[in-house]
């Protein structure tokens, strides 16, 4: 009975198996498209390495650039005013910009002892003075003396050796009023000196400037070369700023470039967004050995009350006048950054939006942007053509 059993059981181990053929590709095929499928979103979420440049602003004077110099503005008129006497400060009537005319007093030291030489001195003049006027008096009555002297003699009333003491006091009167009218320069010429000794205590300025610096205050000693470590030798310095310019220095290589007379624009540092006009007043007729370089003296052809001296200065030498219209700065990006007049402008979540953009001319190293950005946008630098609208980039790293 049990081997009938046995053999009524089905034999597992002999069955077909066609539901594995079938079963096991279907699950291979379904796991690639998978695969693949991640691959592709992945892909598609990978954000593009790029190099990005930010669109500026550039000047119309750098595509006619022939030659950059950098200097400082100064003044073609400039000193240090001092006395040229010696003494204590006693009054300053200036201060750092100050603006004077020429023969303005400015400053005054101690000058009580000379201007009680100077009252001692007019006294001795108008001593000497009153002596030579008496003197002219007694010359005046030898005269007569003598006139009378000789009118006796031709009538044979005195005899001819009073006519020769007449005339020999008449010569002594004349010799006395030469020697008191030379007294009398002498004394003038002591006063005239003891006004000069007063006027040096007085400073005035050379000529219509402004007070730059201020060297010495009130209390102080100043002296003609500050012989003393506590003396003063200046008391203010002063320049013209009419007569400002800018000393550049130009490589001894490039001389062939500049030339007197050459038009230039001038940028000073502490004026980034002006431009002011200039042009090549002189050039120093000397190599500096150390550096290798020629000065340059460039005069504004332009002012601006705001350019002072010492500003550092850039100086652009340039190969013709600028015209009207190229004045004002323009809108500029690297030329790289347009393709096919297409732009990528990098978003605020780093994706790029393509936008067409219209050219102008070149500024050096730089090309005009006519429509299509604005200043401080920043554009993907040379894109590559798989670059798409949309696309997520990222800087690359240098």
């Amino acid at each position: 009975m049990s081997e009938s059993l046995d053999q009524l059981k089905i034999n597992r181990s002999d069955a077909p198996h066609r539901k594995r053929r079938w079963h096991k590709p279907f699950l291979l095929a379904t796991l690639a498209v998978a695969v693949i499928g991640i691959v592709a979103i992945a892909a598609r979420g990978k954000a593009v390495e790029v190099e990005t440049v930010r669109v500026t602003q550039a000047w119309p004077a750098q595509a006619i650039t022939q030659l950059n110099a950098t200097g400082y503005v100064t003044a073609d008129r400039k000193a240090s005013v001092a006395s040229k006497g010696t003494g204590r400060l006693e009054w300053l009537g200036v201060r750092e910009g100050s603006a004077v005319k020429e023969g303005e007093i400015i400053a005054r030291l101690e000058n009580t002892d000379m201007q009680a030489q100077l009252a001692q001195a007019h006294a001795n003049v108008e001593v000497a003075r009153a002596q030579q006027q008496k003197l002219e008096a007694d010359r005046l009555d030898a005269r007569l003396n003598l006139k009378r002297q000789k009118e006796l003699a031709t009538q044979k009333f005195v005899s001819p050796s009073a006519v020769d003491t007449a005339e020999s006091r008449y010569q002594q009167a004349v010799s006395a009023v030469a020697a008191q009218a030379a007294t009398v320069r002498m004394m003038q010429a002591a006063e005239r000196n003891a006004q000069a000794a007063l006027d040096n205590t007085i400073i005035r300025a050379p000529f219509a400037g402004v007070v730059l610096t201020k060297q010495a205050n009130v209390g102080d000693v100043v002296a003609p070369f500050s012989t003393s470590a506590d003396s003063k030798g200046a008391v203010v310095s002063m320049a013209d700023l009419s007569t400002l310019e800018v000393e550049a220095d130009v490589s001894e290589t490039s001389l062939a470039k500049a030339r007197v007379g050459q038009p230039c624009e001038i940028q000073l540092d502490a004026l980034p967004d002006k431009r002011l006009l200039g042009s090549v007043a002189r050039i120093v007729p000397t190599v500096d050995r150390s550096k290798a370089t020629v000065k340059f003296k460039i005069k504004f052809e332009e002012t601006d009350a705001r350019v002072l001296p010492d500003m550092s200065a850039k100086v652009a030498f340039l190969s013709r006048p600028l015209k009207d219209d190229e004045r004002q700065p323009r809108l500029a990006v690297a030329p790289e950054a347009v393709k096919d007049g297409i732009a990528f402008v990098v978003g605020k979540d780093n994706t790029v939006s393509a936008r067409k953009v219209t050219l102008g001319d070149k500024l050096g190293d730089l090309v005009e942007v006519k429509e299509g950005l604005q200043n401080g946008e920043t554009v993907v630098l040379a894109p590559s053509p798989r670059l798409k609208d949309g696309a997520r980039i990222a800087e690359k790293k240098k």
